[in-house]
């Protein structure tokens, strides 16, 4: 299969002739073995059960490796963690390991945090200048700069396609299937995430069925701050019997362990005036393609607006938000920024990303389902930039338009495929 290069594969290049230990961490799917092992001498594959064995009754079996040592799911031989930071200690030269994990490992392992020695490096499903659907000409770093830089360039992608994407998924052995086969390979990975992972990452689900209602409840979340009691209502509509809150909770952490969850944390600057900003994360699911298997959306329900019952916006919007914001964050962290999203508390300003560069200069970015840009939807943006001046380095508009452009008012429209590194 050929292989489809990453950012990721930027930030390793940069990374590995300077570090001796990186960990690719993401979900199950997102391809860190196929972008690992192209830069490994000797792998050792722990989802083999023989391989298993030989690690995990002596970790140190790895220390024998030549070349780069790449070791894939190591969580589940904690103890190798611990054999690869001692040899960072001892003083093993740049390049020497690479390791992946589907699963962040259990609260109870004993391993060392790996801080200092093994860096790590989370890896997401396709953004959406991996997939190859168009050549992007505004560049989310040339933006970062600052300088309010040209933006230009033309699509034809629309509405439609960016559906269709939506359904696709990125994850890379997924989206190349057809499409008759896509929705039940990502029903069998929800499930299998149920059935499976779930427990192999040292979890215990007494009712499955409560579980996968809860995972569909923040589904339909997506893009919200909302609570986690309100998602625990939703996932049992007229059940007495509801998971308690303690349980939901429990249902939270595990499926963050395995990076299927995917909140975006909330913006909260220490340095400047802003007043009663909500500390909530938005909810995101790793690829938004799982939130619409999970409510049991289509082609034609997104398109025709149904879905969840959405008191601010359509269900095929929130998607389309998940989908930006999903392609926000590889993006910024290519170029060496983090993101975040703003809401005040009592809701009255939200803007979806705040993309933040090591000095803490921000661009404001917002998601919008529509090819046309009414004042009302980049009024958040004007009204932070006012707020914070001289923090917010640009303003942005994700759209499903066809041209890429700046407004009177210095506001970036740009067609979210036109979004690039």
């Amino acid at each position: 299969m050929e292989y489809t290069t990453r950012l990721v594969d930027g930030e390793l290049e940069r990374m590995l002739p300077e570090l001796p230990a990186i960990a690719l961490e993401g979900a199950k799917g997102v391809g860190k073995t196929a972008t690992a092992e192209r830069r490994a001498t000797t792998v050792f594959s722990l989802d083999r059960r023989a391989t298993w064995l030989n690690v995990d009754q002596d970790p140190e079996i790895v220390l024998a490796g030549s070349g780069t040592v790449f070791i894939d799911e190591w969580q589940l031989s904690p103890d190798v963690w611990n054999v690869v930071r001692r040899a960072v200690d001892d003083g093993a030269g740049p390049g020497r390991f690479l390791l992946a994990g589907s699963a962040a490992p259990a609260p109870t392992a004993r391993i060392h945090s790996g801080a200092g020695r093994i860096v790590r490096l989370l890896m997401r499903p396709l953004a959406l200048p991996e997939r190859g659907i168009e050549t992007p000409t505004v560049s989310l770093a040339g933006l970062l700069g600052g300088g309010r830089p040209a933006v230009q360039g033309s699509t034809a992608v629309s509405t439609v396609d960016y559906v269709t994407e939506i359904l696709a998924s990125g994850f890379p052995g997924i989206r190349r299937r057809a499409e008759t086969a896509r929705r039940s390979l990502l029903e069998s990975y929800i499930d299998r995430v149920v059935d499976h992972d779930i427990a192999d990452a040292g979890g215990r689900v007494r009712r499955p069925v409560a579980l996968r209602g809860w995972l569909a409840a923040y589904g339909a979340a997506s893009g919200t701050t909302a609570s986690y009691a309100s998602i625990l209502r939703a996932a049992t509509p007229g059940e007495d019997d509801k998971p308690a809150k303690e349980t939901a909770m429990v249902y939270r952490d595990l499926l963050q362990r395995l990076w299927i969850l995917d909140p975006l944390p909330a913006w909260l600057p220490a340095f400047s005036h802003l007043a009663r900003l909500g500390q909530a994360p938005k909810h995101h699911l790793v690829d938004p393609a799982l939130a619409a298997v999970l409510v049991g959306a289509n082609r034609d329900s997104l398109l025709q607006g149904s879905g969840p019952s959405r008191p601010d916006a359509t269900f095929a919007g929130a998607l389309f938000e998940s989908l930006a914001v999903q392609t926000v964050r590889v993006l910024a962290q290519a170029a060496g920024a983090r993101t975040s999203h703003l809401r005040t508390r009592g809701g009255d300003h939200e803007v979806d990303a705040i993309v933040a560069r090591p000095d803490h200069k921000v661009v404001a970015i917002e998601a919008k389902l529509s090819p046309m840009v009414r004042p009302a939807d980049v009024a958040h943006l004007n009204w932070l930039a006012d707020q914070v001046p001289g923090v917010v380095v640009d303003k942005v508009i994700l759209t499903t338009g066809d041209r890429a452009f700046r407004r009177a008012d210095g506001v970036a429209v740009v067609p979210l495929a036109l979004l690039g590194p």
